[in-house]
């Protein structure tokens, strides 16, 4: 994973919890890296779902939770970091929907070994919005914290149903309230 997620991820901590939580959650973990990342680095998944479990152990909160919190935030970080993807984007669906085939490319352009997740998405007749995610990687949660970190910053009105497909994929439906 790119070393800007676990920066992220620390900054998160630490702003909503403390730098003590930080070192806590470093030393109950055992990370191989030690917790040192920089943001251009490639880490072990892995890593951030020890980290991850040592917070949850920490604080009492569901991993899930945790992850889907995470995610949220850190789609305000990217906004951001990088807010040329977000120009000329007045709906979350407009947004997501660039996720594939713009986003995840300019980020291949700079991170050539970026293993990224894809998703697959359609516009339905009702005006749902399906997205399909598939990744190596069991962090669904996070998905699901970034579209509603993305729901949220275009103050759209959609509810996201989740489904785990047969194939390893989960289905995102987001229904417009």
């Amino acid at each position: 994973m790119l070393g800007i997620v676990f920066s992220e991820f620390i900054e998160m901590v630490e702003s909503t919890f403390s730098m003590d939580m930080v070192d806590d959650i470093i030393d109950a973990a055992e990370i191989e890296s030690g917790g040192s990342y920089t943001s251009v680095g490639y880490y072990s998944h892995v890593e951030i779902l020890k980290l991850v479990t040592a917070l949850s152990e920490k604080t009492g909160t569901p991993v899930p939770d945790l992850i889907h919190a995470f995610g949220n935030y850190l789609f305000s970080r990217f906004i951001e970091r990088y807010p040329v993807f977000f120009e000329g984007v007045e709906h979350s669906i407009d947004f997501l929907e660039t996720i594939e085939n713009h986003i995840h490319v300019e980020v291949k352009k700079l991170y050539p070994e970026a293993e990224l997740p894809t998703f697959e998405c359609r516009r339905m007749d009702d005006g749902s919005f399906e997205m399909i995610y598939r990744s190596s990687r069991p962090l669904a949660d996070l998905a699901q914290g970034l579209m509603n970190g993305c729901i949220e910053h275009y103050q759209d009105t959609y509810t996201i149903s989740r489904t785990n497909q047969d194939d390893g994929s989960v289905r995102f439906l987001l229904i417009p309230q």
